[in-house]
């Protein structure tokens, strides 16, 4: 998302929406709007799909933010956290056409969970993307549910400095994501709550 800081579509859609918007064109004018009209119609459906609008983030500095359209499925306390043992988790089930760009939950630097945990750590299927902000909490997102085969695909690397609510990775269909929160955070949503991506509190760090 680098040199666009607002756009309406995810860039991981474009292709798609160039070659649909380009068949439709040449359909409308050689074959008439009749037979345009299915192409008028999965146009309509690839921008609902691939849509990334504006979204205004929460003026709290220590606030855990939805990375995600959609609703709270549960929330509780886990003993098998990747990063830390115990945890808060909170589960969202992802709205299918909800934002297809997630969005990164606090500010920090974005870790490396392949480099940085010993042989003994989470197996692959459990990695995620792992966030410290500056007071060492530590943040991990994770997804589950791939549709098709596709999992989400994070556009920034280890290493990377990530705001509150930016863009981090494209959700590709996903149906499932879940944050893990130090213990000694407070929770701030409900299960069966509709959250925003970039918009919604999902709780608080400790300070």
């Amino acid at each position: 998302m680098k040199g666009r800081q607002n756009p309406f579509v995810a860039r991981e859609g474009l292709p798609f929406l160039l070659v649909t918007l380009i068949a439709l064109g040449l359909t409308w004018q050689f074959a008439g709007s009749i037979a345009a009209l299915p192409l008028a119609v999965l146009t309509a459906w690839l921008v609902l799909v691939f849509r990334d609008p504006h979204r205004s983030i929460p003026a709290s500095p220590l606030g855990v933010v939805s990375p995600v359209d959609g609703r709270v499925e549960s929330t509780g306390v886990s003993d098998c956290g990747v990063v830390d043992g115990e945890v808060h988790t909170i589960r969202i089930r992802v709205d299918s056409f909800g934002t297809y760009t997630a969005r990164a939950p606090v500010e920090g630097k974005i870790m490396d969970l392949q480099c940085d945990l010993d042989k003994d750590g989470p197996a692959p299927e459990q990695r995620g993307l792992w966030l410290r902000t500056d007071e060492n909490s530590d943040v991990l997102l994770q997804f589950s549910g791939y549709r098709f085969g596709l999992s989400p695909r994070a556009f920034r690397g280890f290493g990377e400095r990530v705001g509150q609510g930016q863009r981090c990775a494209y959700l590709r269909l996903t149906r499932h994501a879940e944050i893990q929160l130090p213990l000694a955070s407070r929770i701030e949503v409900e299960v069966g709550q509709r959250v925003r991506a970039g918009e919604t509190l999902l709780g608080q760090l400790p300070h």
